[in-house]
């Protein structure tokens, strides 16, 4: 038995508290793991939430005719207002990772467009091109924004690219990144289309690793069980995303951003990713031989990065924005 008794005591102390904190240890890991496997898609919300609770960004809603949309908002209150429009089958949470660089210049609003995410989704109504362009303008003036600049990616960059050319007065630069709505060679995603298969519908993890080197140079690592969310998400919302995907590839708003890019005005960005196998970057000649009104056009094109380059080159995506949009 040791001679200082003061010591034993504090020692027992440390080694209780310890013992304690080891098994609250296990315990939470124990309980991660189960909602891992048990409920995957309760994770990803999490970790959704917790990067736009990191990123100063902070999720509202409103309604706007019939459409309620949710949103999230955030950055420097007195800054430019930055409009950021996801792509087909995506929500707001696409462009986070791109977002947390551009909070520190800009007033950021991300929604989820109607229909996607937790935007309100009525049956049977039109998603399409024009459709999305009206609610958009919609929701811009609830919110009073202003003179904006807007950002659109894939499918998103078609909607913004035509609100800008239907309310020019409105638009104060249009960012237009691996945009759809207008034409491009064809790839082996067109060709996979022209068969009568969407390589966004998928119903298991090998068809998922398809979508995914589709989608990117560097696939990001995902983990088996959130593979399945999205797999589980697919199969749930096909029925929407096929009709939408159908509207916005249909011979009339295929290339419908092509016909409108005379009627734009406001200086123009166009980031693409040179390996983009979903838009090809010789989208960009229609983009330039198009854009016969506007002051000032811009080019980036990023190295090592697929379609999503708003995830890939997050940070080169809104480098590229913010020079762009802020410096004369």
């Amino acid at each position: 038995m040791s001679n200082n008794p003061a010591r034993d005591a504090l020692l027992a102390r440390f080694a209780f508290r310890l013992k304690v904190l080891g098994g609250t240890i296990i315990a939470l890991a124990v309980v991660g793991l189960a909602v891992y496997f048990i409920a995957p898609g309760a994770v990803l919300r999490g970790a959704i939430m917790w990067q736009t609770w990191r990123d100063g960004l902070h999720q509202h809603s409103l309604q706007v005719g019939d459409t309620r949309w949710v949103y999230v908002a955030g950055g420097k209150k007195e800054g430019p207002p930055l409009l950021l429009i996801h792509g087909y089958g995506g929500t707001y949470a696409d462009w986070l990772m791109a977002a947390k660089y551009l909070t520190g210049n800009f007033h950021v609003i991300i929604p989820d467009l109607p229909g996607w995410g937790a935007s309100t989704r009525l049956p049977d109504a039109d998603y399409g091109y024009p459709a999305q362009v009206k609610r958009l303008h919609a929701f811009v003036e609830a919110l009073h924004l202003g003179e904006i600049a807007i950002a659109g990616h894939s499918m998103g960059g078609a909607i913004a690219g035509l609100y800008a050319a239907d309310y020019p007065k409105d638009v104060a630069a249009l960012i237009l990144v691996d945009s759809a709505g207008v034409p491009f060679k064809e790839n082996a995603f067109v060709r996979e289309l022209k068969s009568g298969k969407s390589p966004f519908d998928i119903d298991n993890r090998t068809q998922f690793k398809h979508l995914e080197a589709l989608l990117f140079t560097k696939p990001p690592s995902v983990p088996p069980r959130i593979e399945d969310v999205f797999i589980d998400k697919s199969k749930r919302e096909r029925a929407f995303d096929d009709k939408v995907l159908r509207e916005i590839t249909a011979p009339d708003e295929r290339n419908a951003l092509q016909a409108k890019l005379p009627d734009i005005t406001a200086p123009t960005l166009a980031i693409w990713c040179t390996k983009d196998q979903i838009i090809d970057v010789s989208a960009l000649d229609a983009v330039r031989a198009g854009l016969t009104h506007v002051p000032n056009i811009g080019v980036t094109e990023l190295n090592g990065c697929g379609h999503m380059s708003i995830m890939e080159k997050p940070r080169e995506v809104a480098q590229s924005i913010t020079h762009f949009v802020l410096v004369p």
